[in-house]
């Protein structure tokens, strides 16, 4: 097996002449590929399936089997299917290039062959095959990241039975809402990580004070309000979370200057964290509580609309109200309040 550097692209050349092999051989070696040799089909197919390499250059003319078959036989495994796969045959006929197009091959070079066109073809290949292979490890690593989101909102609800359900409502709302708004597709996916996240730094406050039934002391109410602060302890270091940052730190600003942690006033106050607090509490009005009732939806956007321009950004109020009268809200409130009334219940 090939020891493989992740800087150099690894060909494996299948070939059942000699000299075919040396003399590929010596161009790639001389380009800076890794090679390695199969001299029939069946030494093709168990060398892939052991190597998976970047390039197949697969010669048509094999006795056995044929790089046809062997070509057809690749594709059939899901683990190397995507392989690129270059036939080089001494057949120049349309049948012969429709069959190697049927099979799966990607392109073909001619016997005998021009060196320089050799070279050319095999550069292209590899460039897209490691372009391709980049994206992918690209959105492996986002779905990796994404499970160890829903991990940490797993655990939050966990820890704070009362309000399950919040997190998944709040989050929906936003992204609605900031669709509804205009802001572009990637902000609004940093949106969305920044609401599935905005009570992370509550992991910071202790239990006693999380949990507590009745009112807080001026002391314990210093140390709930550090939970922004603990959000963006926790976020800042990872550069993946770094742009949802803005809804965990800053949704408890108010437009008028009075928030925390920072005091900021008016826009500048992040966009996302100015639409978040108003989806923030219209949930927690229009959610039932064991101390509370739920607000209807005519009272809760009563109260919103009366804190436009102080607690509010009062360009996003209206948007809201709009959406939630018209209904845009209803399925994701109906859907997800279900865990709500089951706990309580």
């Amino acid at each position: 097996m090939i020891t493989k550097d992740a800087r150099q692209s690894h060909i494996l050349v299948v070939d059942d002449e000699e000299t075919g092999r040396e003399v590929l051989d010596g161009i790639l070696r001389a380009d800076g590929y890794a090679v390695r040799t199969a001299v029939c089909g069946d030494d093709a197919i168990a060398l892939t399936l052991e190597d998976a390499p970047d390039l197949i250059l697969l010669d048509v003319m094999m006795p056995g089997m044929d790089g046809f078959e062997v070509c057809e036989r690749i594709r059939a495994v899901p683990q190397v299917r995507e392989i690129p796969i270059i036939l080089v045959t001494a057949l120049d006929d349309r049948a012969s290039r429709l069959r190697g197009m049927e099979v799966g091959a990607d392109d073909f070079v001619t016997k005998p062959y021009d060196r320089l066109e050799l070279r050319a073809r095999v550069k292209a290949v590899t460039r897209l095959n490691r372009y391709r292979t980049l994206l992918e490890e690209r959105v492996r690593l986002v779905e990796a990241y994404e499970r160890t989101l829903e991990g940490w909102v797993r655990a939050l609800d966990l820890r704070d039975r009362e309000t399950e359900g919040h997190t998944q409502r709040v989050t929906v709302m936003t992204v609605r809402l900031a669709e509804r708004m205009g802001l572009p597709a990637d902000e609004c996916e940093h949106i969305r990580r920044g609401a599935l996240l905005h009570d992370i730094g509550k992991i910071g406050v202790p239990d006693s004070i999380l949990h507590k039934p009745g009112a807080l002391t001026a002391d314990e109410w210093i140390q709930m309000k550090q939970h922004p602060e603990h959000a963006r302890a926790l976020l800042e270091p990872i550069q993946y979370l770094r742009p949802a940052i803005d809804v965990a730190y800053c949704h408890h600003e108010k437009w008028d200057g009075t928030g925390y942690p920072q005091g900021l006033k008016g826009i500048d106050i992040p966009i996302a964290a100015r639409m978040f607090a108003v989806v923030d509490t219209f949930d927690a009005l229009t959610s039932e509580r064991p101390y509370k009732r739920a607000w209807t939806l005519e009272e809760a956007l009563a109260l919103i609309e009366s804190e436009a321009g102080k607690h509010f950004d009062p360009a996003v109020v209206p948007h809201f109200a709009e959406m939630a009268r018209n209904g845009a809200f209803n399925d994701t409130m109906n859907a997800l309040n279900l865990a709500d009334a089951v706990h309580i219940a």
